[in-house]
């Protein structure tokens, strides 16, 4: 830490933060919460994103995007993630404009994968001082620095500074009883198409939209938490939205508690790093 006038600097380390659905959203959310200001989110051009209402891969739709308060802005270059700096906003880039920048792109003190893809997509220990993985997929000192676990259960947001998150089940988490039934699912490969909305009631059998002309149908009541952006590509079995049965709509914008539970443990992490006793990186 630097340190003027025997004051103490703010701790804002620049942290790298891939994905910007649901938890990478939570993530980032948190982090701007604590003050930490230098927050660059990347995802693809078209988000597989389902919970929208509470993810700041909108911005790049919208341009802007607002989780629970905090704004997002949609940057190109390396101006634009500054300007949006210099707004108190974090900044969300295409990951194809990310790779154009090259050597203009900002370097990271922390890089966080929260793309939870079940398994690692490229991320190494050597682009950051610090990386961090969430969820199955990494190993903590060989592929980044720290796991976070994803899983519901006693472990949820442990941190792991060796070894590997419990695998994949395959199973979705258990709200109000309910499990792979709350999850809608593409039928076949496809563009999806739908006229609901987040927030709207369903009954058990509604038609929610179409993906081929096949439909996507509710197998329970309850309100729609979250959904894919209509238009999307998508391919047979990737998860298009939820139903909630506990059918409260305001829940379709505020964070989960598990997300709250993951960003906590995230931000427990750098603060790990940025509070190393001699660490002058944050």
């Amino acid at each position: 830490m630097n340190t003027e006038g025997g004051s103490r600097c703010p701790v804002s380390p620049l942290i790298i933060v891939r994905g910007a659905g649901e938890m990478a959203s939570a993530v980032a959310w948190r982090l701007h919460m604590a003050n930490i200001r230098r927050i660059c989110m990347l995802d693809l051009e078209q988000p597989l994103c389902v919970r929208r209402e509470v993810s700041f891969c909108t911005a790049l739709e919208t341009g802007t995007a607002i989780v629970e308060g905090v704004r997002a802005s949609a940057a190109r270059d390396r101006e634009e993630i500054e300007a949006a700096w210099a707004a108190q906003r974090i900044a969300v880039v295409c990951v194809t404009r990310w790779a154009q920048l090259g050597a203009e792109a900002p370097e990271p003190d922390v890089l966080i994968d929260a793309i939870l893809a079940k398994r690692n997509l490229g991320t190494r220990k050597d682009e950051a001082r610090l990386v961090i993985g969430l969820g199955p997929g990494f190993t903590a000192g060989e592929d980044c620095h720290l796991v976070i676990e994803t899983n519901r259960g006693h472990d949820l947001g442990r941190i792991f500074e060796s070894g590997s998150a419990e695998p994949d089940t395959g199973v979705p988490g258990d709200i109000a009883g309910h499990t792979a039934q709350r999850v809608l699912r593409a039928p076949a490969a496809g563009i999806f198409e739908s006229r609901r909305a987040i927030g709207d009631s369903v009954q058990k059998n509604d038609i929610i939209g179409h993906v081929a002309g096949q439909p996507v149908s509710a197998a329970m009541a309850g309100v729609l938490r979250g959904l894919i952006r209509p238009g999307t590509a998508v391919s047979a079995g990737v998860k298009l939205g939820d139903v909630d049965p506990r059918a409260k709509r305001e829940h379709c914008c505020r964070i989960s508690d598990k997300a709250r539970s993951i960003s906590g443990a995230a931000l427990e992490a750098v603060m790990r790093y940025c509070n190393l006793p001699g660490s002058t990186q944050c």
